[in-house]
């Protein structure tokens, strides 16, 4: 006997006729009135944002918009993501976590469960699931879940990202996200984007081939996402679109009058900024000073006023901070069309960023794979390895570093790729006026992860987590619903929660948390509940809850397609 298939067939049509009925019983209690319509849904997720950079979170980055969601909704303290670029963004789509989801590393094809480098066939994202249900899907910006095709001859990798040449499909075209359940897309394919002149940019599966002369590409995507809540309330049905931004991920790339804002800001240095940061986030009530003490600075790390490069150094976080100014921006442009077209009240938006601020030196890594030599007029591109070329225009290719890394995600330790809180701790904001009925503007110690987002929809729209997809098994999620945290600010949220990326390794059951760091596989113990940021080391004292932890993370591994991990 055939099994019945999720989307065709009576069978499906039953489910999502009972889950629409059990919805419209939620919604009027979530809502608290008898209107039953089904919200819109809103992810808007950043790109190697810090913890602090937010104003909302503590930063001194000029951000109204995003302030006004905080302002109006929830700041989440504990909302995890998976430390690193594509594997989040497996993770956020699919409900699973990434290796589940086929990305264990990055988007090379490694013929191994978890490590396929694209979303795995045994996995349905967001939108496919929502479409089922009725929902009209979009979305703008940055892919980054799919193989990457490459030329073998790296002169004509470069001809290729410098716009010289073509040689088609930026990724298999099945792996598209029009082919993942998404109506429309306009957006990268890869992940390292040139703002003023993206490569692997796409509408729908054709590559679009030429930008106008002011493209930048921040812009781009906001005003994309404008354009299809524009298209999208003319009709009766909800719609779900993700807005997957590339700011503030380098290459500093920002609009002069931007940078000018910020021109000064910055050369007070990293200690100042790094302590006004830790001030206002206590003033505002985000941190408990008792509980989150500030961090320690990286080992051997030189004083600002040691620091021979600061005119350098200042700018280019003025130019990082320009990068999060112009996001906000647009931002502010996607929440007046929700006013204009009679959508924000009933609009669930969440915002958030993919792993923390990346402490990275990307001139180091030179032009090749993702990362061009030149501009498509012939301009070549400088990598700054000695801070030789400001950063900012299109012709330079540079990074915050170390240093203002730590700063941005204050007040934690660590970074981008890390397993400790500054890698994996986003600030993550939801808001819904219809259907968010705690204080506003208050903080939640709701323990959740993007892997959420899949069971908290589904929740809240009627859609079915299938079993099975096109005839193919699917992997349970392994997301909890967010939606108890919308009216009580006492939900727990996970109890336990683990990552594993390049080594890097942590597994938290209940506010023990046991982690280590890529290049060293020794355990670390910390206590949460009185040391948010991870500094007292408690592993010698508790030596058996050290092994506890460790039996847990080889548990969780072993299950969630961790192991077997490629050889190389």
């Amino acid at each position: 006997m055939n099994k019945p298939k999720f989307l065709p067939g009576l069978f499906v049509i039953l489910l999502i006729s009972l889950g629409l009925f059990s919805v419209k019983n939620n919604l009027q209690k979530i809502v608290g009135t008898k209107d039953t319509k089904r919200p819109n849904i809103i992810v808007i997720l950043a790109d190697d944002l810090g913890y602090s950079d937010l104003g909302c979170y503590g930063g001194e980055v000029n951000t109204p918009n995003i302030n006004y969601l905080a302002d109006n909704g929830i700041r989440y303290r504990q909302f995890y993501n998976t430390s690193r670029c594509c594997p989040t963004r497996a993770s956020l789509l699919t409900g699973l976590y990434n290796q589940q989801a086929g990305i264990g590393k990055m988007t090379q094809d490694e013929n191994l469960p978890g490590y396929q480098g694209h979303i795995s066939e045994n996995a349905v994202t967001i939108a496919q699931v929502l479409k089922s249900a009725g929902y009209q899907t979009a979305m703008s910006g940055k892919w980054h879940v799919s193989n990457t095709f490459s030329q073998k001859d790296p002169n004509e990798q470069l001809d290729w990202l410098n716009h010289q040449k073509d040689f088609g499909t930026f990724s298999p075209v099945g792996q598209y996200p029009t082919n993942h359940g998404f109506d429309h897309f306009f957006g990268t394919i890869w992940g390292v984007v040139d703002f003023f002149d993206p490569f692997s940019l796409v509408n729908g599966t054709e590559p679009v081939k030429e930008v106008p002369a002011d493209y930048y590409q921040t812009d781009a995507i906001n005003d994309t996402t404008v354009s299809y809540i524009q298209q999208f309330a003319k009709s009766d049905k909800p719609f779900f679109i993700y807005v997957a931004q590339n700011a503030p991920h380098w290459p500093l790339m920002a609009k002069p009058e931007d940078i000018a804002k910020y021109k000064d800001t910055y050369k007070a240095g990293w200690d100042v900024i790094r302590e006004t940061r830790y001030k206002k986030m206590v003033k505002l009530g985000l941190i408990d000073p008792a509980k989150t003490r500030l961090s320690e600075y990286p080992k051997n790390a030189i004083k600002w006023e040691d620091n021979p490069d600061k005119d350098w150094d200042a700018l280019a976080m003025a130019v990082h901070a320009a990068m999060i100014d112009r996001m906000d921006q647009g931002i502010g442009r996607i929440i007046n069309t929700l006013k204009k077209t009679g959508q924000l009240d009933n609009t669930l938006i969440l915002f958030l960023s993919d792993n923390g601020a990346s402490p990275e030196n990307c001139a180091n890594y030179g032009p090749g794979f993702d990362r061009p030599s030149q501009t498509r007029d012939g301009r070549n591109i400088v990598y700054a390895t000695k801070k030789q070329a400001l950063p900012g225009p299109q012709t330079t290719y540079s990074s915050i570093g170390q240093r203002w890394s730590h700063v941005a995600n204050t007040p934690f330790a660590y970074w981008k790729a890390e397993s400790y809180e500054g890698g994996v701790n986003t600030p993550m904001i939801a808001f819904w006026p219809k259907g968010i009925s705690v204080k506003k503007g208050s903080f939640s110690n709701h323990v959740g992860h993007v892997m959420d987002f899949m069971s908290t929809f589904c929740e809240l729209t009627g859609a079915v987590y299938p079993k099975e997809f096109n005839d193919r098994k699917i992997t349970p999620s392994s997301g909890n619903s967010l939606v108890p945290s919308f009216s009580s600010q006492h939900t727990a949220g996970h109890k336990q929660l683990f990552n594993e990326h390049f080594g890097a390794r942590s597994a938290r059951n209940g506010n023990w948390k046991l982690v280590s760091l890529a290049n060293d596989t020794t355990w670390h113990l910390y206590d949460l509940a009185s040391d948010r940021t991870e500094t007292t080391d408690l592993s010698a004292k508790y030596p058996e809850k050290v092994k506890e932890l460790a039996v847990l993370w080889k548990r969780w591994a072993v299950t969630h397609a961790v192991f077997p991990k490629p050889s190389k």
